[in-house]
């Protein structure tokens, strides 16, 4: 990672070393409930970085949430979540193993970004209520996405978009829309929807699994 980036790692607990995962949170900030969720992905078994991407800003409302993000630059955003995978696949169990990422809307929106930029570290995204509309070409990855039917910030245009263009790029791709949710169902707070919640956990745990061929480790109970 780059500068003083702070970041929150847990692994397996067995000990050793699982496959990466990188987990990118929202503009509310590297939580205890993010921590939390890389602690149960980590007990699925796999190694899990999760890098604070605001600088310890914590944010409570949506506006502290745009100030947080306006304040970090899009260079250093950027070049924190690439040196964080590439931090990560080097820890994780096999250094030449691409990685999977894990993003919740800005994180789901670098998630993308970095599979069409690194496609020699990202192997597998899941997105939640992120989107890009930029070129997939170059991407290898496959592609799981969690979106809410009823959702302010993306759009069912962006979600088309984005689906498209990572089609465009001929990559396997699988996207989700959740009915009666709004943006952020998958977090605390009064969006949060736990039966949707609960469905998507399940689907990303099973796709963690496809992607490296392993079966699971622990119960799977909704974060």
């Amino acid at each position: 990672m780059t500068g003083s980036t702070q970041a929150f790692f847990v692994g397996p607990k067995s000990g050793e070393r699982g496959p990466g995962v990188l987990l990118l949170h929202s503009w509310w900030g590297l939580t205890e409930w993010v921590k939390d969720l890389a602690t149960r992905i980590a007990d699925e078994g796999y190694s899990v970085l999760a890098p604070d991407l605001l600088e310890g800003a914590l944010p409570t409302t949506v506006d502290e949430g745009e100030r947080a993000l306006a304040e970090v630059s899009p260079d250093e955003l950027a070049g924190n979540v690439l040196s964080s995978a590439r931090v990560l696949q080097k820890a994780a169990s096999g250094e030449a193993e691409p990685i999977a990422v894990i993003g919740l809307s800005m994180g789901a929106s670098l998630a993308l970004w970095l599979a069409a930029r690194s496609p020699d570290v990202v192997g597998s995204v899941v997105a939640f209520y992120g989107a890009q509309s930029i070129d997939f070409d170059e991407a290898s990855a496959k592609f799981l996405g969690h979106f809410a039917e009823n959702d302010e910030m993306v759009s069912e245009e962006d979600r088309v978009l984005t689906e498209s263009f990572i089609r465009l790029g001929d990559n396997e791709t699988e996207f989700h829309v959740y009915p009666d949710t709004a943006h952020w169902f998958f977090e605390p707070g009064e969006n949060h929807h736990p039966e949707a919640a609960d469905l998507a956990w399940q689907r990303t745990i099973e796709f963690l699994e496809r992607q490296f061929s392993r079966s699971a480790t622990s119960t799977r109970e909704s974060p």
